[in-house]
Parts: structure tokens; sequence; C-alpha cells
């Protein structure tokens, strides 16, 4: 949707909307922190978020895909800024191409500052001189496909007057070349905005305006910044922000309020505003403060239409259904399907079988460097170590293992005794969901999708499991009628007892004038796919230690020996039916091999 759109809409509901705008890290481990951040402030409620776009051009590769992991992956509204610095035309095209591939259908079109180290601001050969050249050449070449912004500068209402009407004369040029709507620059006095807003209406432009709002994060940032863009500052901030400039926690609380303060007389000066927009600098704390004390909160029912955030790019509209091992991994598997011509939408496996591509797409790796992958796991040299991570994880006490980008679920907290539990036992969980009967779709823990609605789950378990348990367990499986399960070794050998060739749909929803949904499925294809990248997780996690380590010795045995294991109980009305295989397995193999002691010292095979 474009932003024009968004912005109609929540003025014919009456509702305060916001977004966020983020710049691209200067760091490969920048970028990846700053995608996970983007994705948790998600949860505040932003109708969109904007990507800027350095000078000269820089970081256009960075902005480029900052964009196609938000349309795709993050699977909100997205906005690219592009400038006509250092700029020829073909790189311009270029980026465009690329946003429209990626769904985005918004661009705020910049001249932009001059390039590093230059003073003056030039046009490159075969680029554009003025913002409004670059905004005739989107609309030459897409027409009306993409809303373009442009920037406004409520500071120009300052000028001398010949100065002043000068600047509005150029901005009413570029809105008439056909532009949707204007991000303004940040500001802090709320009066002189209000005056611009009404000399911009009273020139005759009745495009929204979206004002731009930069939370006060440290006295030095907030002078730096304010320097940097030559803000008027009203007094009354210094006085209140100056006596606690040594003390940055003090100066975010009340700079919070100041701002906050700003933002209420916008939003109750009658001018047709009902939306801000956040410059965040890549931070998080201080918009959500922010927001907090504005008391805009996220509306619930739009940050899950499924369990699962939906993709914006044009290919992926449509689908509605995935393989549960990806769950904690959704780049991984964006990735490995991005070459897919067509996407699973009601049904998967039954007109094609997936073609997944390979794992140099996204490639496995770990999030965290060698030292913060130390700082977390430690050097463990037992077996038994091993097992209280994976414990200590499904108990909410460590934030990441390998095959989660984050922290464990909040419906994980519903079954995490029994997921230690198994852990102690020897089975090492990378994935599981508990079952669930019936529960409304607004639940917060367990509910996704239109509201009315109910929400089902199988309980479902993935885990690597050495040979003589697994052999143990697989015997009480075998007893339940209820209970599925595929096993595969890193060779790719494949064992099941399930005798269908389609898929198990493990969760589904059922909404008042809806086909049932079966957004989450268990495939036996796309678990011999995701096997390599489950197994070459482990190896990775291995060669955090040193060759020849006792740590990298027991990692590599683990992952080198244990099969990879799911478990489906085709009984959601019984939640706990599915432990209890496990926990007689486990107290089994226990008393054979540990004399009697719950956790097995070495590694159970």
């Amino acid at each position: 949707m474009r932003i024009s759109q968004k912005i109609e809409q929540s003025n014919k509901e009456g509702k305060i909307w916001w977004s966020f705008e983020y710049f691209p890290p200067r760091t490969a481990q920048g970028l990846q922190n700053l995608l996970d951040r983007i994705k948790r402030m998600t949860a505040l409620g932003p109708e969109f978020v904007d990507i800027t776009w350095n000078a000269g051009g820089r970081t256009s590769d960075l902005t480029s895909h900052m964009v196609k992991t938000c349309q795709g992956s993050v699977g909100i509204e997205t906005c690219m800024h592009l400038t006509c610095t250092n700029m020829p035309k073909e790189k311009v095209d270029i980026a465009l191409r690329e946003a429209k591939k990626s769904g985005c259908r918004n661009v705020l079109a910049l001249r932009g500052d001059p390039p590093q180290g230059k003073d003056e601001w030039e046009a490159v050969e075969g680029g554009f001189v003025h913002g409004i050249d670059l905004v005739k050449h989107i609309h030459n070449e897409y027409g009306d496909y993409f809303d373009i912004a442009v920037a406004g500068f409520p500071q120009f209402q300052l000028l001398p007057p010949a100065e002043r009407d000068l600047e509005m004369k150029y901005l009413k040029e570029k809105i008439d070349a056909g532009v949707n709507f204007i991000f303004t620059q940040m500001f802090y006095d709320v009066d002189v905005f209000i005056d611009w807003v009404n000399a911009v209406r009273a020139a005759g432009i009745t495009i929204p305006i979206v004002p731009g709002i930069a939370p006060i994060q440290t006295w030095n940032g907030f002078l730096k910044a304010t320097s940097l863009a030559n803000t008027k500052i009203p007094q009354f901030f210094l006085d209140a922000l100056e006596p606690y400039k040594n003390d940055d926690e003090k100066v975010r609380e009340i700079g919070t309020k100041l701002v906050a303060d700003m933002c209420r007389k916008i939003l109750a000066a009658g001018l047709g505003i009902q939306g801000l927009h956040f410059y965040t600098m890549n931070l998080e704390k201080g918009t959500k403060m922010l927001l907090e004390e504005l008391n805009l909160m996220a509306r619930v029912e739009t940050i899950k239409p499924l369990p699962w955030r939906q993709s914006l790019t044009p290919n992926r509209r449509q689908e509605n259904i995935r393989p549960i091992f990806w769950a904690n991994r959704t780049e991984s598997y964006l990735s490995r399907t991005e070459d897919w011509d067509e996407f699973p939408n009601g049904r998967f496996g039954d007109s094609r079988s997936p073609a997944y591509g390979e794992l140099d797409g996204y490639g496995v790796w770990l999030k965290q460097t060698k030292e913060e992958a130390l700082k977390l796991w430690g050097e463990p040299k037992t077996f038994a170590e091993v097992a209280l991570l994976f414990s200590r994880f499904c108990l909410g006490e460590l934030k990441v293992l390998p095959w989660s980008n984050q922290a464990a679920s909040s419906e994980t907290s519903a079954i995490a005794l029994q997921l230690a539990k198994m852990n102690e036992l020897g089975f090492l969980t990378i994935n599981s969901q508990p079952a669930v009967n019936g529960i409304r779709s607004d639940d917060l823990q367990f509910g996704w999708g239109p509201s009315n609605g109910y929400v089902y789950q199988k309980a479902y378990l993935e885990f690597f499991v050495g040979p003589r348990l697994l052999e143990l367990l697989l015997a009480h499986i075998e007893r339940d009628s209820n209970m599925t399960y595929y096993v595969i070794n890193k060779q790719g050998d494949l064992r099941t007892n399930t005798h269908s060739d389609g898929p198990n749909a493990v969760t589904w929803g059922v909404f008042p004038g809806k086909e049932i949904v079966q957004p989450t499925v268990v495939e036996a294809l796309s678990f011999m796919a995701w096997k390599d990248e489950a197994y070459e997780l482990g190896v990775k996690w291995a060669n955090v230690y040193e060759a020849e380590t006792p740590s990298r010795k027991l990692m590599m045995e683990i992952f080198e020996s244990s099969y990879l294991v799911n478990v489906v109980h085709n009984d959601f009305k019984d939640p706990q039916a599915i432990f209890e295989p496990f926990f007689k397995a486990g107290a089994e193999y226990a008393a054979q091999h540990t004399n009697g002691s719950a956790a097995p010292q070495a590694l159970p095979n």
C-alpha cells in the first residue's frame, strides 16, 4: 500500500499514526543488529518505516538491501530515500528497479547533501541537478506506481521574506510535478512549524504534511544535530536540559516530556495532521519512551495476521503457508525460496515439489562474534553442560542459541518446564510449539489472524538426539497412534512412521467468513532441505572454539553422531501427551547408563 493511502485511511478512521526512520549502518554486524531492532520495533506499531540514502549514494546497496529485507522479511511497508548527489541516471534506475521488485511503492526524492569531503553541491555527468528533476524522472519511468515524497523545511519560515517566498515557490513547483506528501526536517519550535504549515497551505499546497520528530537522546547529540541542521531551539528547552547535560538518562527523561508536549500541540492545532514520523537514529529506547509518554500503543490486531509475519514483496503477498522448520530463521527461508515461481497459498506441495535454493544465498553463520558467543555459551566440556544451555534457553535464561536468532517466544513459556526437562534427559530441542485447542484469535500469547476467530495447534518438537536414546524414544512413540515423526541423520537418510505423502498442518485458524487457514506445516521434502542448515549451525557453534580443544571436540561429536528428529502429536486436545514418551525413554536411558542420574555426563549415543 502506498503511504498516501495509509494516511488517507487513518484520517477517515480518525486515528493517530506514526512511522520510523532508520539509516544504513557502517558494518555488517551493525546491519544485522539494526535489522533485529527494526523487527522488534515493529511491535511498537509503526505504519511504515523509511530508509535513508547517504550523501553521494555511498550506501545505496545497503539501502536497497534494507528496503528488500523490511518489505520481505519484516513485512512492513517501506519508503526508500533517493538523492541526486553523485548519482548518475543509471544508478537511480537500478535503485528504483530493485525497489519495485521488492514491492516498495514509496520514494522520498531529495537533492541531497554535498558528497563527503566537498562543501559545494554539484551534479554528476548524466545525473540530476534538482530534486524536481528526480521527481519528474520517476514519473516518466514508472507513472503513478510510486508515491513520491519530498522534504519540507519549517526553518525556512525564519528566512528573510524574499528568500522565504522563493523557497516556497520551489516547493510548490516540486509538488505540482507530482508529489504525494511531504516529510519535514526535524524541528523543536512548534510555533515555527505551525506558521510554516499555514504558509504552505496559503501557497495552495494541499498534500499531506508529515512532521519529522527527533527524540532527544543525549545533550551532546541534541546540540550536534540541531547545529548541523541549523535548527532553532526554544530557550525553555535549553533551560530544562542544560542543568543535566552530564546525565544522559535525565536528559532523555526531560527531553521525552518536552518533545511529547510538542507532538500534542501539533496534533491539537487543527492542521489536519494525525501522523508523526520519528527520526530514531537507529536507537530504540528514546522512540519507545516518547510513544509511551504520548500513550500511543500498537494495535494488536495489525501486528500478527498470521503466526509468522507476511512478506510484502509482490510475488509473496499471497503466500500464507510455510514449513515450521524455519520458524526461527525467517531470512534463511526467504533466501532459499527466493527463486520460486509460485508460493503456497492454502495448500503446500499439491502442485509442485519445493525446490529449495542452496545455502549460499543467505548463508549459514552465527550472528554473534566469537567473543559474544563465548560470553553467551561459555566453553562446555561435558554433554550435561551443553544440555544445560538448551534448558536455560527454554526457560528464558539465555537469549539466543544458533538455531534461534531471538529469545524463546512467549508461547514457549507454556511448555518451558517440560522442554527444560527434555534437554536434561538428552533431547536437545531447537524448535517447538505447544498444543492449542480453540483459543480466541485475539489471545495475547497464542492468538493471530482476524478478530472473533479461534486458533489451533498440534504439539510439535524438534531436537537432536543420540542413536541409543533415539531407539528408546521411538519404541514408546510407536505405541501411540497419534504421534508421527521424521528422523534424519547428517548424511540424509530419512526414516518416518507417517503413511501420508502430503503435509501435516500443525497450525490452523477458523475465522468468520473465511476458509480454514493452515499457515504452518510439517512436510518431508522441506525437512530434508532444512537438515543441512540445522547441522551446519551446530558445526558453526563448534568452530567458535579452537581446534583440538575439549569444547570443539565435544560439539563436533554431538553434531556428527546425533539424529535430527521432529515429532507431532496429532491429538491437540491433550497438551501433555507429546512429552510422555520422552520422559519414559529418558528415565530408561538414565537407569541404564548413568546409575539413575537424570542428566548424562557423557554424550547419549
